[in-house]
């Protein structure tokens, strides 16, 4: 897999325009996109069409559905009828709903990847504990993760800095696929678990969800173009 090809840019912009100058700008040098909640609220699957059938670029479509099963299920389903590349489900939402989300691609006519979000890379310890959630983030992790994998989902959202854990429980096969990257000197704004691409790659993610380091930057391309050169540089 090229270097490229490991790069998610979450297209995390109002409107369809803004969307189309990041992916023409980009494209060439990040493999795949990522469509979040705000743009899909404001543009709706129409948007997944164009992304489809026009600008021919695969994407993740990240709307963490998370519901009672056969609802899940029928939105997994229209999801992948519209041709998402990959598409989340909370692991909290329990087996039944994995088992039910799994189902419901498995009935479209291309089958995109399935992976669950275990515990938000904005989440510490404090947090969890707020939720009523007992253990470290990674103790966490480690349970949602594994719970996916039974399920027979194809990964997991988690942050890099739980990769080396799962990668060594959980196999190589199973995607890990992970927020929060930062190259180095770049900010970490709201999470608060990050890595850098050599080190996360390093510890065994899959792919890599890169944004405001590359949105923000003067030149975003050449930003993307020194990630991935450290990345081949890693054989």
């Amino acid at each position: 897999m090229e270097p490229r090809e490991r790069l998610i840019f979450p297209l995390d912009v109002p409107d369809k325009t803004a969307a189309e100058s990041l992916i023409s700008r980009l494209k060439h040098d990040v493999g795949l996109f990522k469509v979040g909640l705000e743009l899909f609220v404001a543009e709706g699957p129409a948007f997944l069409r164009f992304l489809t059938e026009t600008a021919r670029v695969e994407y993740f479509l990240d709307l963490k559905f998370h519901d009672i099963p056969n609802t899940v299920a029928s939105a997994c389903h229209a999801a992948a009828e519209l041709g998402v590349w990959m598409v989340n489900v909370h692991a909290l939402g329990g087996e039944r709903m994995l088992l039910a989300a799994r189902e419901g691609i498995a009935r479209a006519g291309r089958r995109p990847l399935l992976i669950a979000v275990t515990i938000l890379t904005s989440m510490d310890e404090h947090d969890l504990a707020g939720v009523g959630l007992s253990g470290t983030p990674a103790d966490n992790v480690m349970r949602l993760a594994t719970l996916a994998r039974s399920c027979e989902l194809d990964g997991v959202v988690c942050s890099s800095r739980e990769t080396a854990m799962l990668r060594e429980r959980l196999g190589s096969e199973f995607l890990l696929v992970t927020p929060g990257i930062r190259p180095a000197g770049s900010a970490g704004d709201d999470q608060r678990r990050v890595m850098t691409p050599v080190d996360a790659i390093s510890n065994g993610s899959s792919y890599l969800v890169i944004g405001r380091p590359v949105t923000r930057a003067d030149d975003p391309v050449s930003v993307l173009r020194t990630i991935n050169s450290e990345l081949s540089a890693l054989g």
